[in-house]
């Protein structure tokens, strides 16, 4: 039933292109320009005390696109090349990545970001996600020469066994053996999971430590990691654990901007991906930690607390910027100080997650940052027996 459900989606989706192309074609003929409307979304906005929907998936605008404007006919030119593409993909039933699509046309598009704006817009235009135009996330050359090769896919441990395109993930046999995250997460069926709740890790480091000391074999939990900025994959994976087994949420990221912007993204989904907000974010997510106020709570040394940083780039946030080939990822080239107060104006965190804010604004004052790693000062597994298990025992974690 399922397959004839997503066969008929996909048939209605060619429908809905054969028509918007024919509509050009006319136009064209008529020797008018065509006329694309394309809404705007965006999930805050930087006001603080404004009365705004930025919490609605509503629009909040809309864009129209007309070859009456010079500036205008390129992007229409590549959003119908790419276009082209996704048709064909569509009728062929297979599946490309967005840099296959780029390296269709490198002349033509000439940056990534070009294929990566047109995908937006096309889903906008038909209403849909970017899975359903058989599009994928991937890796770019350079970020497979800096990981030498050896790149593991996102990973999920734990009390938890599912199906995909056929294949048997079977978590539930091996508990704290790590499983790639399916990057075709419409095809995920038959989930079935003991566990009491879902804890995402922000570092791939913290989730082998937690491998290693067999933290699933002591607690009834599944564990994710999207290896820093969560790709889409990543995020409706999680969405979906969410949806059908309806476990609480806890993230876990390190103490400073970068993993607060990490926390943000799952909890609230990113600005590039508005459009396609409900099916991305999770919304009943807990902070677990880290918080400014752990370094005292748990006796974080001195030595360990970092200072936030003023200008220049930290080899945190360009190895982030590595991994995950998203426009995203420009935004990581800010200074610490600089991107904490520029959270600190998002509309959401005033008027939903206050005490969000409140550590936000007490990592400010300090001035001070720290890794989730620093934790283990006490003892290596300081983290799995006693920082995880007391937070999650006490509801450690902000809402």
């Amino acid at each position: 039933m399922e397959g004839n459900f997503q066969i008929s989606e996909t048939t209605n989706l060619l429908r809905k292109i054969k028509e918007f192309t024919r509509s050009i074609v006319e136009d064209l003929a008529e020797g008018k320009s065509p006329e694309i409307s394309i809404n705007r979304f965006r999930n805050y906005c930087n006001d603080p005390e404004a009365d705004c929907f930025c919490s609605s998936d509503e629009p909040k605008g809309r864009e129209i696109l007309t070859l009456r404007k010079r500036s205008q006919t390129y992007r229409i030119d590549m959003l119908l090349r790419v276009l082209l593409i996704v048709q064909q993909l569509l009728q062929e039933n297979r599946h490309g990545s967005k840099r296959d699509i780029y390296y269709m046309h490198p002349s033509a598009f000439k940056a990534q970001s070009v294929v990566d704006r047109a995908i937006a817009d096309i889903c906008i235009l038909f209403q849909c996600s970017r899975y359903n135009l058989n599009v994928v996330s991937t890796l770019n050359p350079f970020t497979l020469i800096f990981l030498l090769k050896n790149y593991d896919r996102l990973l999920v441990m734990g009390w938890l066994k599912f199906r995909e395109a056929g294949r048997k993930f079977d978590c539930l046999s091996s508990l704290n053996t790590a499983f790639p995250i399916p990057v075709l997460v419409e095809e995920v069926e038959d989930i079935v999971s003991l566990a009491e709740y879902i804890l995402v890790v922000e570092k791939e480091t913290v989730f082998q430590r937690l491998a290693n000391d067999m933290f699933c074999k002591t607690n009834r939990c599944i564990v994710v990691t999207g290896r820093g900025y969560p790709d889409v994959s990543t995020r409706r994976f999680l969405r979906l654990l969410m949806e059908k087994l309806q476990l609480p949420v806890h993230c876990l990221v390190d103490c400073d901007p970068y993993g607060f912007e990490i926390l943000a993204t799952y909890r609230f989904g990113s600005m590039q991906m508005a459009y396609d907000i409900e099916s991305l974010r999770a919304p009943e997510m807990k902070w677990l930690g880290a918080f400014p106020s752990d370094s005292d709570i748990y006796g974080v040394p001195q030595q360990c607390l970092l200072p936030l940083t003023e200008e220049g780039k930290t080899i945190k946030h360009l190895y982030l910027s590595l991994i995950h080939c998203f426009s995203e990822t420009d935004q990581f080239s800010l200074a610490d100080k600089k991107r904490t107060e520029a959270m600190l104006l998002r509309c959401y965190l005033k008027r939903e997650m206050p005490q969000w804010r409140l550590e936000l604004e007490t990592m400010l004052k300090r001035g001070v940052k720290f890794e989730i790693e620093a934790l283990s000062v006490h003892s290596l597994s300081f983290l799995s027996e006693v920082y995880i298990p007391s937070k999650i025992r006490s509801e450690g974690s902000f809402h």
